[in-house]
């Protein structure tokens, strides 16, 4: 049997959460990549600044997810949004819409380490990580929003499973790119 290939491995991780037990598991599931944390919007923000790291994880509520998400994207730092309390078919697409890689409950927390290390394995290869993440957790998702709740934004749900990603959330992050501003894209 083959061994699955780590995408954790050396990787420097942010993990913003108000909560200290949801930080520590996330630490504990995240052992083979260095993780720094975070309790509040400030420390994060200043964190996001001064250090480059290869993945912020966010919670959403408590830590003023959304714009700490905007602040990672400038920063060209690929974000998963993590939520209990905002797990919402408005909130997905606002993670989406501000360019996340992933939107994760928090109730996936004990499968964290496999969720993100093929998310990472899936970016790595150039495949589209929402994509996989529907293919994964599809179910969650209608459990959770109800069987037709795609239904409601359709037109959104349309253009964005055409190739799985919003022009918004890519474009800001080519706009951070020195590669593609130094050839005057």
């Amino acid at each position: 049997m083959a061994e699955t290939r780590s995408f954790l491995k050396g990787k420097h991780i942010l993990a913003v959460d108000d909560e200290w037990d949801v930080i520590e598991t996330i630490g504990e599931m995240l052992s083979e990549a260095e993780v720094d944390v975070a309790q509040d919007y400030e420390t994060a923000s200043e964190k996001i600044l001064q250090t480059r790291y290869d993945l912020a994880v966010l919670d959403i509520m408590g830590v003023n997810g959304m714009t700490l998400l905007e602040e990672c994207v400038k920063r060209d730092i690929p974000a998963i949004m993590l939520t209990a309390n905002s797990m919402n078919p408005e909130s997905l697409m606002t993670s989406i819409q501000k360019g996340a890689i992933s939107y994760l409950s928090k109730e996936h927390l004990s499968d964290l380490d496999t969720l993100i290390n093929d998310l990472l394995g899936a970016r790595n290869d150039g495949k589209p990580t929402w994509k996989m993440l529907f293919e994964k957790l599809g179910d969650h998702f209608n459990l959770r929003f109800g069987k037709n709740w795609k239904e409601e934004d359709k037109d959104f749900w349309d253009d964005f499973e055409k190739d799985w990603k919003i022009s918004r959330g890519i474009q800001e992050r080519l706009l951070h790119k020195e590669d593609i501003i130094n050839k005057g894209i």
